[in-house]
């Protein structure tokens, strides 16, 4: 018999890994999202596993009396009312720095792919057009000894940082508070509107509170370079779709490049997904084979430290 119950709240199969090693030692309770009848044994539940952004609210804590632990597949856990789990002495486990590196490999993927036009190069390549090499087509902007202002200087941001060296770039951070490790990549703290004004490059890589819920808008578009590609690997909230939609629109800006959308996905038919000067791809920040599955490995041994009343390995709250 299963020595504990586990809610699991996922929209699509947890990854592959996850469920085997939930299922070793818990009974499991799908959750589903147009299917009631899951709530009938939320008596019996003793954890939460919470694989996307399925929103954890204060009243479904309070409608599970045996709540011991609440574990989120990923860092970002702005899904997860916090504050609520803290009152009611409830641990919530994330996964950080097991996914810094993909996370920041992704944002110089998309900073580069923006930057060189790879994108739309491609689509250019395999159509119709393509028939004569044309050495003043599709000019992009170099990244080499440009300036990238990273806005968020946490572990992903270090990292983004790092990468940049190898590309010679000065470097400009924005933070809620100076980094103690920014010296080590030579990065300068600075105000945002600087960072924006001043940077070929603007790479988001902070988390989503309420402070930097929108905080990229029309403002903040209107400070940056004409020539200026942004890059969005944090969470799509931070900025405010509806001034990047008419900052691209007229191209005030040379190139958008999302991991990260508000909502995700967008509707198919979202006016944002009809421009050639944006570039957006399906929140892959974290998707390689060897992240993925130490983020399993850490949000189920979190999981089951919680149930057993142990401490959690990596614990938000």
């Amino acid at each position: 018999m299963a020595e504990y119950t586990v809610l699991v709240m996922a929209e699509v199969e947890p990854y592959r890994t996850i469920l085997p090693m939930i299922e070793q030692k818990c009974r499991v309770v799908r959750w589903r999202p147009d299917d009631d009848a899951w709530r009938g044994e939320l008596a019996d539940v003793d954890g939460i596993y919470v694989y996307a952004h399925i929103k954890i609210s204060p009243e479904l804590m309070d409608s599970i009396p045996k709540l011991k632990v609440i574990s989120n597949f990923g860092v970002g856990c702005d899904h997860v009312d916090l504050a609520a789990a803290k009152e009611r002495g409830i641990p919530v486990g994330n996964t950080p720095n097991v996914l810094d590196g993909a996370t920041a490999d992704i944002t110089f993927a998309l900073l580069l792919a923006g930057a060189r036009n790879i994108v739309t190069g491609d689509h250019f390549a395999r159509g119709p057009d393509f028939l004569e090499y044309d050495p003043s087509f599709m000019l992009g902007q170099e990244v080499h000894h440009q300036t990238l202002g990273i806005v968020g200087m946490g572990n992903i941001g270090y990292q983004v940082a790092r990468r940049a060296m190898g590309f010679d770039m000065k470097i400009l951070y924005h933070n809620r508070k100076p980094s103690p490790r920014a010296e080590e990549v030579g990065a300068r703290y600075v105000a945002l509107e600087e960072l924006l004004a001043e940077s070929d490059f603007v790479a988001l890589n902070m988390p989503l509170t309420d402070e930097t819920k929108g905080m990229i808008g029309a403002r903040e578009l209107g400070l940056m370079k004409e020539s200026a590609v942004l890059v969005n690997a944090a969470r799509g909230g931070v900025i405010d779709h509806d001034a990047l939609l008419e900052t691209m629109r007229v191209g005030k800006l040379h190139c958008a490049a999302l991991d990260v959308t508000e909502p995700e996905p967008l509707p198919r038919n979202h006016p944002l997904l009809e421009l050639d000067n944006i570039i957006v791809i399906p929140h892959l920040g974290s998707a390689t084979e060897q992240t993925r599955q130490a983020m399993s490995s850490r949000s189920v041994e979190n999981l089951l430290a919680g149930l057993a009343g142990e401490e959690l390995l990596s614990r938000i709250v």
